[in-house]
């Protein structure tokens, strides 16, 4: 027996299937994000004013020739110690010595000039004691022997310049110390003046460095300056002896210089790091926070605050003043006690809802794990023995 068939409630079904195949799903609930949350609190500073400085001699001394020619030997390497007396380098000496040769031939001229102007003047003073000649032509001869003597000490002041000239060719140290610069070659032709070598003199040694302009003026003469070297966490004193007065035309710092105070000197050249004691803000109370917990939109800066009644978050915009170490300090924008995201910051929305991330105790996890090693360790003898009494 056949049923009846209703085409009006069949077309009622395929149109609800079809409604419902077009509707669109309901769009699930966002999860509730967990972010690390921290309290505003107030801190110190950690670290100050940090410059970068080069150890070097307080005296260094450019030398160089006195008198010009070619370079025919350089006697001292860069780095190399050197002691009072040692030869440096040397000149091509073969011309200053034929201007030796010249004027000590003139010497010579000169004196048997005065002999032979002596010998007259001694006649002719005999003549006169006699009556035979006139006092004026004695006082002729004396005038003549007097120039005569004037031309050999003429000649011999000649011939030690000279001398002098070609002992300039050799280029002696003056002083003690580490040669830090070599400016001249063998087979260069140098001027009188000009810079061959560089010494920094044996003694106290110093610590330059560059400060900004707005720095220079909390600088003074006698403050302290930590010192220490790259690599090495020791750090040594300084005084500050002397403030640059003007700026450096490139980079608009200012060079200022101190006088290290400790037995073991680093070496010459080191770089340093220089944190001066007038620029220490270890005594400032401020307000840090990792640069985790900013969001930077364009120019604006902010941070997410947690509101633990509502437990949603808000955008705080702050004002970032500088930079301590990994943390940032904050000027203004937030006071103590306020709770800030620390971590996450690039997905949230303001108005979200969130819960505060709690990590799991890593002691609980070690028990449970101990534990359930006990468990097996007791479990297994009992089914071994179970075996065994099957057996």
């Amino acid at each position: 027996m056949l049923s009846h068939f209703n085409p009006r409630g069949a077309m009622v079904l395929v149109t609800a299937a079809l409604l419902t195949a077009c509707s669109k799903p309901v769009p699930p609930e966002e999860p509730i994000r967990a972010v690390k949350v921290m309290t505003v609190g107030v801190g110190s500073l950690q670290s100050g004013a940090e410059f970068a400085g080069e150890v070097r001699a307080r005296v260094e001394a450019r030398l160089a020739f006195r008198v010009g020619g070619k370079v025919v030997r350089r006697s001292v390497e860069l780095g190399q110690r050197v002691k009072v007396g040692d030869v440096l380098a040397q000149l091509d000496p073969q011309d200053y010595q034929l201007a030796v040769r010249a004027t000590q031939a003139q010497v010579a001229v000169a004196l048997t000039n005065r002999d032979l102007a002596a010998s007259d003047f001694k006649r002719f003073k005999d003549l006169r004691d006699q009556n035979f000649i006139s006092g004026a032509e004695l006082e002729r001869r004396e005038a003549a022997l007097k120039a005569a003597q004037a031309q050999w000490e003429q000649a011999q002041a000649q011939w030690a310049g000279q001398g002098n000239q070609a002992g300039y060719t050799t280029l002696v140290a003056d002083v003690s110390g580490v040669v830090t610069s070599v400016d001249a070659e063998p087979g260069q032709v140098v001027a009188a003046g000009t810079p061959v070598l560089r010494i920094a003199h044996d003694g106290p040694r110093d610590v330059v460095f560059a400060v900004p302009e707005d720095l220079v003026a909390q600088i003074r003469m006698g403050t302290s300056v930590a010192v220490r070297v790259w690599g090495s966490s020791t750090a040594m004193r300084a005084q500050v002896r002397e403030v640059s007065a003007s700026a450096d035309p490139v980079t608009r710092t200012f060079a200022v210089k101190a006088t290290l105070d400790a037995k073991e000197l680093p070496a010459l050249g080191a770089t340093v790091t220089v944190t001066p004691q007038a620029l220490d803000r270890s005594a400032q109370s401020v307000i840090k926070l990792p640069t985790s917990a900013f969001r930077q939109d364009g120019k604006s800066v902010a941070v997410w605050v947690f509101d633990p009644v509502s437990t949603t978050v808000k955008l705080q915009p702050v004002v970032i003043a500088t930079a301590d170490g990994n943390e940032l300090v904050v000027a203004s924008g937030l006071t103590a006690g306020m709770q800030v995201v620390s971590a996450g910051v690039h997905v949230l929305s303001p108005g979200q809802k969130v819960t505060i991330y709690k990590q799991k105790d890593s002691p609980e996890r070690v028990n449970s794990t101990q534990a359930a090693s006990k468990v097996i360790a007791t479990e297994v003898p009992a089914s071994a023995a179970s075996g065994a009494a099957g057996k």
